[in-house]
């Protein structure tokens, strides 16, 4: 069985672009963290597809970690180091069956057990530009000079983090999170930049829905 959640939300700030916002979780089994217990996050394997930026990441990792019930987070590359090889971009496995045969290695329980790690958080995704229009342009003369017309574009930034249980070997579920923010710069002398800052609020759109569904005792 499975229980999803959804939240929409559009969000426009004074000096921001207008961003658009969906965040799910799709969940298999119950989750919870024990007194000690830890998250890691990764990227997807090289070899399944481009890897989620390395900034994303980065700023996910921070995000669980501090704030309102924040969570004890090891660093990935800890994590892969202390594994090494098991967890490298080729060598990692790509699903739970995997991962079962992996927990059969010598050393790989004792490892994981002297982290702490009860769940994999495995990121997916990324952010591009899908449109753009306007024109805009600037000159310089003995006058002066100064930038004319207006421009505007639009980032789709489009995460999916899939959640391993080390305890079990099962998959404890997704939490998916799809913001789309456009950005204008209209300029009449001086630009002025109305950014949609699309991939930081996806990050905290992520981070925020992962530490509930992490630390949730809900039953299935």
């Amino acid at each position: 069985m499975t229980l999803s959640n959804s939240i929409t939300i559009v969000l426009a700030f004074g000096l921001a672009g207008c961003v658009t916002a969906s965040v799910e979780d799709n969940r298999e089994e119950t989750t919870g963290l024990l007194q000690g217990e830890t998250v890691v996050v990764m990227a997807k394997s090289y070899h399944q597809g481009n890897e989620t930026e390395a900034d994303y990441i980065s700023c996910v990792e921070k995000s669980l970690g501090r704030g309102s019930g924040a969570l004890k987070v090891v660093p990935g590359q800890v994590f892969v180091d202390s594994l090494f090889p098991w967890f490298e971009p080729r060598t990692a496995p790509s699903d739970t069956k995997g991962l079962v045969l992996l927990m059969e290695k010598p050393g790989v329980p004792e490892a994981i057990k002297r982290m702490g790690v009860r769940y994999v958080v495995w990121l997916d995704g990324g952010t591009e530009r899908i449109t753009q229009g306007g024109s805009l342009s600037c000159a310089a003369g003995p006058g002066g000079g100064g930038c004319f017309g207006f421009a505007w574009w639009t980032d789709d930034a489009d995460y999916e983090a899939s959640i391993w249980d080390l305890s079990d070997s099962e998959a404890a579920g997704t939490v998916t999170a799809d913001f789309s923010g456009t950005s204008f710069l209209p300029a009449l002398v001086v630009p002025i930049p109305l950014i949609a800052r699309t991939q930081s609020r996806a990050c905290s759109g992520l981070s925020k829905q992962l530490k509930a569904f992490l630390s949730s005792n809900e039953k299935v």
